[in-house]
């Protein structure tokens, strides 16, 4: 019989990154964590945590925070169903986290909706969103990191069904003055390769996506890294670079002139898939319904 107070102090460590954040969110001493911890690790016969600043589970250790979610989630529903099984200690012992993996732009557009609508519905249960490159995202749904994710990848990763929740159009856009400055001449390899670009981390491949089809071929472009979806537009409209923005996130900008595409016209496409597991609790396809839900509605609606 597995020892469910030492997973939820596994799971614990691992979510909140320490014994000590552990202890306080377990209203436990930390101690008691690390004893439990030590205990489950002793009879699994290995480590479970890597302990560092933050700690992070091993591959085992992923293992057993996967099944003490899932069994979370289907309490989480045998409450519902039986609520007078009086299961937990209090209501903060009774709520579940989900992990969800999901990109900056979407989490800046259209998520949050869905976000809001799952919390409203679900008070019991808490999210915990990690945000990846919509081309990374199914990396952390394959390793076991989360448990669903918006993605650019269409193939299932093993175990989990994948939907396709609507295309996310990104514009190539600048400031009027930077447009002058940089693209008097045209939009070409020659111009691009001296123009500032604007790029949100080193996984992000839009800007090169996008010179790759204009020039048929990869051209190298300065950059100016900005790994916030917001500071990105204000970086734009400041003058500093073009970009590649989410259409719906900078029409306004664009009809009031703050904006110009580099190319009128011209966008670049990127399906994005919702991907969870096949066999998936009852809570975890309710967020599926009010993800899908919001990525067909609303002003950031995908098209």
């Amino acid at each position: 019989m597995l020892d469910y107070a030492a997973l939820n102090a596994l799971a614990a460590v691992v979510r909140e990154g320490s014994f000590e954040r552990a202890a306080r969110a377990l209203n436990v001493t930390p101690s008691a964590v690390s004893q439990r911890v030590k205990l489950l690790e002793e009879r699994t016969g290995g480590a479970l945590l890597v302990r560092g600043q933050p700690c992070v589970a091993t591959e085992a250790g992923l293992q057993l925070c996967r099944h003490v979610e899932r069994v979370g989630m289907l309490e989480h529903e045998l409450r519902e169903a039986l609520p007078a099984l009086g299961m937990g200690g209090g209501e903060a012992d009774e709520r579940v986290t989900v992990r969800v993996a999901v990109n900056a732009d979407s989490l800046a557009t259209w998520f949050m909706a869905a976000a809001a609508a799952f919390a409203a519905q679900e008070e019991a249960a808490l999210l915990d969103l990690t945000v990846d490159d919509q081309d990374h995202t199914a990396e952390r749904l394959r390793s076991g990191a989360v448990l669903a994710a918006v993605t650019a990848l269409a193939q299932p990763v093993a175990g989990c069904n994948s939907e396709a929740l609507g295309t996310m159009h990104y514009v190539a856009a600048a400031s009027p003055g930077f447009v002058k400055r940089h693209f008097a001449k045209g939009v070409g390899a020659r111009t691009l390769a001296s123009a500032p670009s604007l790029v949100f981390d080193r996984k992000d491949r839009l800007q090169a996506r996008w010179v790759r089809r204009v020039c048929h071929r990869n051209v190298e472009t300065p950059r100016h890294w900005i790994p916030s979806p917001n500071a990105f537009v204000e970086a734009a409209c400041a003058g500093m670079g073009w970009g590649m923005h989410p259409a719906s996130m900078v029409a306004e900008a664009i009809r009031e002139g703050t904006l110009v595409a580099l190319v009128p016209g011209s966008t670049l496409p990127v399906p994005l898939y919702w991907q969870q597991a096949r066999a998936a609790p009852q809570l975890l396809r309710r967020l599926g319904a009010a993800v899908r839900a919001a990525a067909t509605g609303g002003p950031h609606a995908l098209a």
